[in-house]
């Protein structure tokens, strides 16, 4: 099975498509679609919609995974903005007929490292490990979406290799 994973962001979306073949899995690509602030949010969206469009289009996965919008009442124009940047991820899997996933970060985050708040660089780390990657992710984006894609693969067969 063909996983994409989608950490979603009006600047830097991270992505990371993964195979998962019994318990074994395998990274088949991971990068970055990012905008420019300099841009109206419009624009902005759009070159998102049309990157997540090509990357099906081009790795064919058979679900998309992102994570369950979490909110901070401190914060509502970040839950806003990050809204925007989900809404048009899942359309593009809607238009390409993809299925869709979505858990919460703490549940990732567990399935991952173990424990549901773990930092940042402890998710990092253990992603590395489980692809077999020789250099961490430039980006903690990609890692993010790679952690999203492994998690899914889990709670598929209920199984960590």
């Amino acid at each position: 099975m063909i996983i994409l994973g989608i950490d979603p962001a009006l600047t830097i979306t991270g992505y990371g498509v993964i195979q998962a073949r019994n318990k074994d899995l395998s990274l088949l690509e991971a990068g970055i679609i990012s905008t420019s602030a300099k841009d109206e949010t419009p624009k902005r969206l759009d070159k998102i919609y049309r990157g997540v469009l090509k990357l099906i289009e081009d790795t064919k996965p058979q679900v998309l995974v992102l994570e369950k919008l979490y909110a901070h009442y401190n914060h509502p124009t970040t839950a806003y903005i990050l809204g925007q940047a989900r809404g048009v991820i899942c359309l593009a899997a809607q238009t390409k007929g993809v299925d869709l996933a979505e858990y919460a970060a703490t549940r990732v985050k567990k399935a991952i490292v173990g424990k549901g708040l773990a930092s940042k660089a402890q998710v990092q780390r253990m992603v590395a490990s489980i692809l077999g990657l020789e250099r961490l992710p430039k980006y903690l984006d990609v890692t993010d979406a790679l952690a999203l894609a492994i998690s899914h693969s889990y709670m598929l067969k209920g199984f960590k290799p």
